[in-house]
């Protein structure tokens, strides 16, 4: 993930009362979807241009190519803001139903960050990013599994974006690479909802509401929390957490609804894992990314 901006909020969340009976298990296995999370995290770090990023690529393609109707490696170059050479970043992206008109986008950052600066011991080396980073891509890759067995009845792309942790605090302009990229070269049919996950493997999970998101896509929150209740998962919460600059910025700019699924409370309030070589995948869980991504897929599957 990702910075925190302050916003005042100055209005109140009115939740909707759906009357949902608890659904059946989608096929969302949760200790398969923690395999993609550990083995993300043994390519080693996945900052632009690492070695271990190079694998991350060829990993997710051997994973989504085969059950996408089309798939894509989206390449871009860009100057590193911080050093004098040039970034080779990777957008990944796999279309079900590429023909459908309703679609959804899904979307998780893939690339970890280059430095983890609120490490005490080590600041400067990159980080491992089991939960910021690979937590949100392996829910993604399980819930791509389910959708070549069970289609929805809107079109879904997963899009997996790169570099969105590359910048130095304060200098957001260089944070969000591959989602700001993404929306100037957006593949079409154009999807009317995004929606994002980050930080979703804290095994003490605690998803609030982000304002940013909830600005843009009041309803779509409150179907998704409200149905996380009826299923009982209580890591989704109903209460305001703090506004996020995040992937679904870029396209809230750009006029298409985003929400923004995330912990940022990692492990607690202080966020003491956040931004250094705490975030391994021991301090995350499968009961998280089953809460996260099984929710997820009975919503789409009510679309």
């Amino acid at each position: 993930m990702n910075r925190h901006i302050t916003i005042r909020v100055v209005y109140s969340i009115l939740f909707m009362s759906f009357i949902i009976p608890a659904p059946a298990q989608t096929g969302f296995d949760a200790d398969r979807a923690f395999d993609d999370l550990i083995a993300q995290c043994d390519l080693g770090t996945r900052e632009p241009n690492s070695v271990g990023a190079k694998a991350a690529v060829k990993y997710f393609q051997s994973v989504l190519e085969p059950l996408a109707d089309e798939f894509y490696l989206q390449n871009f170059d860009m100057q590193d803001p911080y050093a004098d050479r040039q970034l080779n970043l990777t957008n990944i992206i796999a279309r079900f139903q590429p023909e459908k008109t309703q679609r959804i986008i899904l979307c998780a950052h893939w690339d970890t960050r280059p430095r983890a600066e609120y490490d005490r011991t080590y600041p400067d080396k990159p980080m491992l990013g089991a939960n910021d980073g690979a937590s949100g891509v392996a829910v993604l890759l399980e819930i791509a599994r389910n959708l070549q067995r069970k289609t929805t009845d809107p079109g879904i792309d997963i899009i997996l974006f790169d570099g969105e942790d590359y910048g130095k605090p304060q200098d957001l302009q260089h944070y969000l690479l591959g989602s700001r990229y993404y929306v100037k070269h957006l593949y079409k049919p154009v999807a009317q909802l995004v929606i994002l996950l980050d930080m979703v493997g804290d095994e003490n999970l605690t998803i609030k509401i982000d304002p940013v998101s909830y600005q843009s896509a009041p309803g779509v929150m409150e179907e998704i929390w409200s149905l996380a209740a009826d299923i009982g998962y209580d890591q989704f919460r109903l209460e305001l957490g703090s506004g996020m600059y995040d992937d679904h910025v870029p396209f809230i700019e750009r006029g298409i609804p985003a929400i923004d699924i995330i912990d940022f409370e990692y492990p607690g309030p202080d966020n003491a894992y956040w931004h250094t070589h705490n975030d391994t995948p021991d301090k995350c869980s499968p009961e998280s990314l089953e809460a996260v991504g099984n929710t997820l897929l009975i919503w789409l599957y009510q679309q």
